[in-house]
């Protein structure tokens, strides 16, 4: 018999290409969306099949990680093997805006779904998607399993609530649960909102002069990249593993967003000055046109300077590593932003 998976936020980034490996490896899938007056499920479209075939592998179900009903019904109705948590309020900024929301998602969220399974059948194995912003102010570089926490945000709280609520499950209703803290981890299917996406989106069109400027915040702040489709494989090693753990996933490489942008600018070929510095830093094209600046909107009430993982505990015992290097990546998301463009 097919092992059942059951995602909850699959229709972000992450479970996009989590379900592309899950339907690879056999697996019947069963994803959650909310439900919504537009259509929110354009990254499943590929391998989406129809919804009335009796050998669909893809399954959607209408819920919300807000409503413990609704994660009750749906674990109860699927009975899966494996469940991966990814449903979030993701977006660091605007979880100072909404933390409220963000605490009731990001954490509580956690917390129904885990009380779910010690309702239902405590045999289901669960996968926490955590984050390396619960370092926030970082106390040692680089970060590891063993790294204190120093939240930075909303959004980083209430990730560190659901990182402890899970190991506390697992130690007391002895639960095959396990943390993943990953590092930033891009594609060409990342969010609109985020700043990679936002830069490559922005210079690909500044390129084809379909934009003029690209506005941001901070751009010294360092970050360790990586691909989204290898940082989903880690996922899935740690649920198929002899005992539950807890793992930092990452590149082990760090890099500004000032960087990021150069590599971009490179490959599209965009030659950029820069002048200034802190929030008067600009970038100028061949042509003396200022294409880049910064603006205080953009910078968060408390910044989180640098990042930058240790992966040694994943590639001992997960027998994981990174495959695409920054490069590759930045290949991918222009490539992909370039074939919207020209459609």
């Amino acid at each position: 018999m097919k092992k059942k998976a059951l995602i909850f936020g699959i229709s972000g980034q992450d479970g996009a290409y989590l379900s592309r490996l899950l339907l690879k490896k056999g697996y019947v899938v069963h994803g959650v969306v909310r439900r919504s007056s537009s259509i929110n499920t354009f990254r499943l479209d590929e391998i989406y099949n129809d919804p009335f075939s009796p050998k669909k592998n893809l399954i959607l179900h209408y819920g919300d990680v807000t409503d413990s009903m609704s994660v009750l019904n749906i674990v109860q109705k699927i009975r899966p093997n494996e469940i991966y948590n990814l449903a979030a309020q993701s977006h660091v900024a605007v979880s100072f805006e909404i933390p409220e929301y963000t605490t009731n998602a990001d954490a509580l969220g956690t917390l129904r779904i885990l009380e779910a399974i010690i309702k239902i059948d405590k045999k289901i194995k669960f996968y926490q998607a955590g984050s390396s912003e619960m370092f926030g102010r970082v106390v040692e570089n680089p970060q590891t399993e063993k790294t204190p926490f120093y939240p930075r945000s909303p959004y980083g709280v209430a990730k560190v609530y659901a990182y402890w609520i899970t190991l506390n499950y697992r130690e007391s209703y002895n639960l095959f649960a396990c943390n993943g803290i990953l590092f930033n981890h891009e594609s060409p299917l990342r969010g609109e909102t985020f700043v990679t996406k936002k830069v490559v989106k922005a210079l690909c069109k500044i390129k084809y002069k379909k934009q003029k400027k690209l506005i941001l915040g901070n751009l010294n702040a360092k970050r360790d990249w990586g691909h989204a489709e290898d940082y989903v494989e880690a996922m899935w090693k740690m649920l198929q593993q002899k005992k539950p753990d807890d793992f930092v996933i990452c590149t082990g490489k760090q890099y500004t967003i000032k960087n990021f942008i150069n590599k971009v600018a490179n490959i599209l070929k965009i030659k950029i000055t820069w002048k200034g510095k802190g929030i008067k830093e600009k970038g100028f094209d061949g042509n003396g046109n200022c294409i880049i600046e910064c603006n205080k909107k953009y910078f968060r009430p408390a910044e989180v300077d640098t990042l930058k993982g240790n992966y040694s505990k994943a590639k001992k015992i997960l027998k994981w590593r990174p495959k695409k290097n920054l490069d590759s990546l930045i290949n991918d998301m222009i490539s992909y932003e370039l074939n919207l463009l020209n459609k």
